[in-house]
């Protein structure tokens, strides 16, 4: 098994575009030699004219900087990961075909201008940048902004939905006045509006296995601001390393994890994080700081508490691993069990339906298994609450031989209800389709949505 190098952004050109490379060696010195013995361009940006490394570039043996080991003598074993980290390298053109600042641009990001580590040079990188969103959304609304902000020079933004009114309370790319319309239209119109030397690109269609490199690749760097498995999944394949099937080799259950809209989500919560996403892609295209490469970064919002775990390198991951067996992108929706049956094949029944069978059938009974704090806020009259993460010892207040809808928020945790229901015998039990959120459209509106 080789040691994995981590190769930052501005030096890809010099290694045919790679973002990892797999090199056998039993030191750092040894390991560098190698590398630059194979990619000739490489050597002039890691070492001078004398041999010496250059004061300007670190070199981390998984979280540890080499400078505080052995330097060029510390050893490396397989499945290591060495990370390249040049502090004042960056953007993907050289110094002198960077754009140009404008009068208007130099006022606007003096205070960029004058900070070390971002200066003219820097400030020109961002500019000539290329920055892909997959999202406008919780994540993507905060980093769309701050980038714009910062002068990143191209933002490309994927999506394909509408501005809902329940998008408002996290979404804060987009406003009252944008419910209804295309995100990426709302999108482009804020952007402008804060930053005009923006150029935006949009694709208005779901991120697939068939159009996905030919989005990515022109683009230097890729955020993921998407809330489903398998666009995260599509987007870790498409990229090179470090890689989320280290981490999740697989997804989970479909249903087993709530989305926002099942399990709900602070509003601020997504800004924080899509923030720090936004910060990493500074970082990574002005070369500056430490990227949270090899870290896995957890945030617990209530304790205002940060906790950094290290993310180690899976030596069998089928895609970034020894032997990968992942080589092209696959159907991911089929890969995260999206529209597969689902196990317990249980049948779904309508709102307008559920309306017309309980005015037939009074002693029909509909169980709510949400949470309580979910029924403050809107209920289905005539329903009884039994969360679902009651339900298992509350099957006695249930007859066996009655008529039963359960339902949610939008469906999910019904159907979990259903096979529960079904694992223990009851056999005429149905879920509705769409939650009460589909109750609220469908037959009545005075049940508020949320």
């Amino acid at each position: 098994m080789a040691v994995t190098i981590l190769i930052p952004t501005p030096l890809r050109p010099y290694v045919e575009g790679r973002g990892a490379l797999q090199v056998d060696a039993t030191n750092v010195g040894e390991l560098l030699e190698r590398l630059t013995a194979e990619h000739g361009a490489l050597r002039p940006h890691l070492f001078a004219d004398d041999g010496r490394l250059r004061s300007f570039v670190n070199v981390y043996v998984n979280d540890r900087d080499i400078r505080q080991l052995s330097q060029r003598e510390t050893p490396v074993r397989p499945g290591d990961t060495v990370s390249i980290i040049p502090s004042i390298a960056g953007g993907t053109a050289v110094a002198d075909t960077l754009p140009k600042l404008s009068h208007e641009e130099i006022l606007r990001y003096s205070r960029h201008l004058i900070l070390p580590d971002v200066g003219t040079e820097g400030q020109r990188k961002l500019k000539a940048a290329r920055v892909l969103l997959v999202g406008a959304g919780g994540l993507g609304s905060p980093a769309a902004l701050y980038l714009a902000a910062a002068g990143v020079g191209t933002l490309g933004l994927v999506d394909f939905d509408v501005v809902d009114k329940t998008n408002l309370q996290r979404q804060i790319l987009h406003g009252t006045s944008k419910i209804g319309t295309s995100k990426l239209e709302s999108a482009r119109e804020r952007i402008h509006d804060i930053n005009p030397n923006v150029r935006t690109e949009t694709f208005e269609t779901r991120l697939t296995s068939e159009n996905a490199l030919e989005i990515l690749r022109e683009f230097d760097v890729v955020a993921d601001g998407t809330d489903n498995f398998p666009t995260r999944y599509l987007v870790n394949d498409a990229k090179e390393g470090p890689c989320y099937r280290c981490l999740y080799a697989e997804p989970p259950p479909p249903g087993l994890v709530p989305s926002c809209a099942e399990g709900g989500v602070l509003g601020v919560l997504p800004g924080i994080i899509g923030s720090i996403q936004a910060l990493e892609t500074l970082k990574l295209i002005l070369g500056a700081g430490e990227p949270l490469i090899g870290r896995l970064l957890l945030f617990d919002a209530l304790k205002l508490q940060f906790r950094e775990l290290r993310l180690e390198k899976d030596p069998a991951c089928p895609v970034c691993g020894a032997n990968p067996t992942v080589t092209t992108l696959i159907d991911y929706e089929a890969f995260c069990g999206i529209g597969a049956e689902p196990a317990y094949a249980g049948p779904e029944i309508s709102a307008e339906q559920l309306e017309a069978e309980w005015e037939r059938n009074p002693a029909l009974v509909v169980v709510d298994v949400r949470e309580p704090h979910e029924r403050e806020i809107a209920h289905i009259e005539g329903t009884k609450l039994i969360p679902l993460s009651e339900l298992p010892g509350r099957l006695g207040e249930l007859d066996g031989h009655a008529e039963i809808v359960t339902h949610c928020h939008h469906g999910v945790r019904s159907m979990k209800a259903l096979e529960i229901l079904r694992g223990v015998g009851f056999s005429k039990v149905r879920s509705l389709q769409g939650g009460i959120d589909a109750w609220s459209v469908a037959v009545d509106p005075e049940v508020p949505r949320y």
